[in-house]
């Protein structure tokens, strides 16, 4: 995104399509100028003024309101206007037609949003806890986008940035100003607040991965051999017949995708073909369908009959999963077997007895999944996270642990690790980014935001 700060922006802030109100948003140095050409009145700041919306050649489009924020106590930190109409399409693609005849342009997704980060109205933190917070798909995401939002997240980081600040000043005033006759004496101390700081880094990164799966869930793919019952199992967790389930073998041929939460965990679980060796041409595009979702799905929920062996199952479980992605082998159809839904470890696998038919040991699955997935038992203290987020904590982590390591040795080498790890977690905050990592965070945003 290539921002120009002496343009003025416009787009329409509230959702596309029928409505009671329909609100167009400018900010820019010209929006004031625009808002009064629009209405064909100065607008006071912070006032709601009733005016007739006229386009560039006089004609009345609507009636509404008009809303005028001055820099720099605006969202964006510039001059904002809002411009309040009624709700409806044509009524508001107008405005924005007559806004742009008057100087504005088209809005970027996201740039309201990146305007207020350069200005130094929020952190990058802050920014994407917007737009998690806009796609929160339940309450406990919602709440733990408003705890980033608020910059509970920002501060903590803050916290720890100037923990690292405070050592690497102590060991690098001692290299600055050496005594040749003494070792350094600091070293006890500082080695102590490394180990905090490494302590705090593995409880803040805890909460982010909470919060990452808060906000992303997991993806999941049911697999097996066919007639294991995956169709019947997404069914059950999807609380209707969302896939035909016949006792046929090979029904299922395209993987179907379904979204859901389950006891708050979103969860996105794709039904596949059974796995098997086929001469049909299309039962084999969709075996090759199957291992592509297996491949890519974060959790693998392997589906065998309980009734066969279950170390034979796992076998084949390890043989069609990736080393580097988790399963977990469900012994489906006990209700054949008047057995007891239950967890089980079987040869390091965890496997869950249970019946899709009848929808026993479902709960177990449940608690499997928020397992796999991180999910918070306790939310008090859970913020929106991403996967960057993860990754520059975990980097700040290994330079923290590396410069431990060189404490009785090299302090050069020490300093250089503390100052690489407060490079990571000021990428996280914003205060050293990349331009392509803002364009692609902001290219995520919806147009109005």
């Amino acid at each position: 995104m290539e921002y120009q700060r002496d343009d003025t922006i416009a787009a329409l802030a509230t959702a596309p399509g029928t409505g009671a109100v329909a609100i167009v948003r400018l900010s820019g140095p010209k929006a004031r100028e625009i808002g009064r050409a629009l209405a064909g009145i100065e607008a006071r700041p912070r006032h709601a003024e009733l005016c007739k919306f006229r386009d560039q050649h006089g004609q009345v489009l609507d009636e509404g309101l008009l809303l005028f924020f001055p820099a720099p106590h605006s969202y964006t930190g510039e001059d904002v206007v809002e411009l309040q109409g009624h709700g409806g399409r044509v009524v508001s693609d107008a405005l924005l037609v007559a806004a742009y005849a008057h100087g504005a342009r088209a809005a970027e997704p996201g740039e309201f949003t990146l305007r207020a980060f350069l200005n130094d109205k929020l952190d990058l933190l802050q920014a994407e806890a917007i737009a998690d917070l806009v796609a929160s798909g339940s309450t406990q995401a919602a709440r733990a986008a408003l705890r980033s939002l608020d910059g509970e997240f920002s501060a903590t980081v803050n916290q720890l940035q100037m923990r690292v600040t405070a050592l690497r000043v102590r060991i690098e005033a001692w290299l600055d100003f050496p005594d040749e006759e003494l070792p350094f004496d600091a070293a006890p101390d500082c080695l102590a607040e490394i180990d905090a700081l490494l302590a705090s880094l593995d409880s803040l990164a805890a909460r982010a991965r909470s919060g990452r799966a808060l906000r992303d869930g997991l993806s999941v793919a049911i697999a097996g051999p066919p007639n294991a019952g995956k169709s019947s199992l997404l069914n059950r967790l999807a609380g209707y017949d969302a896939a035909i389930v016949t006792d046929i073998p090979g029904t299922t041929r395209d993987p179907l995708r379904e979204q859901l939460t389950l006891d708050g965990l979103p969860v996105t679980i794709v039904d596949t073909a059974g796995l098997r060796e086929t001469g049909d041409r299309i039962e084999r595009e969709g075996v090759q369908r199957a291992r592509s979702e297996v491949a890519r799905a974060d959790h693998v929920l392997w589906l065998a009959d309980a009734r066969e062996p279950v170390v034979s199952a796992i076998a084949a479980a390890r043989a069609a999963v990736a080393p580097d992605t988790s399963f977990t082998l469900v012994a489906n159809k006990i209700d054949l077997l008047d057995g007891r839904a239950t967890t089980q470890v079987v040869d390091g696998a965890t496997v869950i007895f249970l019946s899709a038919l009848t929808g026993a040991g479902l709960e177990l699955l449940t608690a499997r999944l928020k397992a796999v997935a991180a999910y918070p038992t306790e939310l008090a203290g859970t913020f929106s996270a991403r996967r960057r987020h993860l990754e520059a904590l975990a980097r700040a982590r290994e330079h923290v642990l590396l410069a431990r390591g060189e404490m009785r040795g090299a302090l050069e080498l020490t300093a250089e690790h503390l100052r690489n790890a407060q490079t990571a977690l000021s990428k996280l905050t914003g205060e050293l980014t990349s331009d392509d990592l803002l364009g692609e965070i902001f290219a995520t945003f919806c147009i109005g935001k």
